[in-house]
């Protein structure tokens, strides 16, 4: 048992090793400096240029958190302190549903609905004009997808409040709004810090509903009406022309490097600030 531990830990370091040493060539030709803070793309003249990318990622991410988050937790302190126990069992098989569709649905969706509302009605109140493919569809999207997971973890764990706190709560004259925001959600706030994490950590590596709805253009982000092309989307896209360009294969496993990096700087991140909330509660 010990030994299979450990031999997950050799994964995530096989891992990172294979795509560091497939990296190699390029960091060797160009600065990682040079690499991560150039917005010039053009891999027939030799530039590689990650810094749109890189933004493109972060983007699509923090929108999808921000629009799932809230509405993840308000769902969930419904069905655990304010609903029926029928409405839990309609909502449940829902959730389950889907989260087990694949992406390319959800991609799909966003093409059909999304990106033309976006295009429409959307964007025009605000800009003068947006194709729809944008960082906000490549959001909606990605936030769509993360919902389920967000709900049933937050769902389970706000279960696991013990119900006499509750009951306290209560007896002492509070509101099940206000037993929900004092007790519930300041008891729990550790584990909800974990499962955003987690969501996070899952929407960083998305790649087909984000690629088929953001437009793909390899230019940095200024608003969410402008279209964006994450690292995931850049691998899945050109990875099978990579053979016709010099370094282009290189290219691609440093994109992949560096979304192993970021993802494995955000765990650590979360989990040492996971530690200090613990400690200080």
């Amino acid at each position: 048992m010990i030994a299979l531990a450990f031999t997950s830990l050799l994964l995530v370091i096989g891992m990172g090793g294979g795509l560091f040493a497939k990296s190699l060539p390029i960091l060797q030709e160009h600065s990682l400096s040079n690499l991560l803070f150039s917005s010039s793309w053009h891999p027939m003249k030799g530039e590689f240029g990650f810094f749109p990318f890189i933004m493109g990622t972060i983007w699509v991410t923090l929108l999808a958190i921000v629009l799932a988050f809230p509405i993840s937790i308000l769902v969930a302190v419904f069905l655990t302190g304010f609903s029926q126990k029928r409405i839990w069992k309609l909502v449940y098989p829902i959730l389950d549903i889907l989260a087990s569709l694949p992406s390319v649905i959800y991609g799909v969706w966003g093409t059909l609905l999304i990106v033309p509302w976006i295009s429409r009605f959307f964007g025009p109140i605000f800009v003068e004009y947006t194709s729809g493919y944008t960082v906000l569809a490549g959001g909606i999207v990605l936030a769509v997808m993360i919902l389920p997971v967000l709900i049933s973890l937050m769902t389970e764990l706000f279960k696991t409040v013990p119900e006499e706190l509750r009951d306290v709560s209560i007896s002492l004259g509070a509101t099940t709004w206000q037993t929900a925001k004092f007790v519930i959600l300041r008891k729990t706030k550790a584990g909800i810090f974990a499962i955003v994490a987690l969501a996070i950590s899952r929407a960083l590596g998305e790649t087909i509903a984000v690629l088929m709805v953001c437009g793909n253009s390899a230019e940095t982000p200024h608003s969410i009406f402008n279209a964006c092309y994450p690292l995931s989307a850049l691998i899945a896209n050109n990875y099978g022309e990579m053979l016709s360009v010099p370094l282009y294969e290189s290219a691609l496993m440093l994109a992949a490097f560096l979304l192993f990096i970021i993802v494995l700087i955000f765990n650590l991140s979360s989990q040492l600030v996971l530690r200090y909330i613990k400690t200080n509660e």
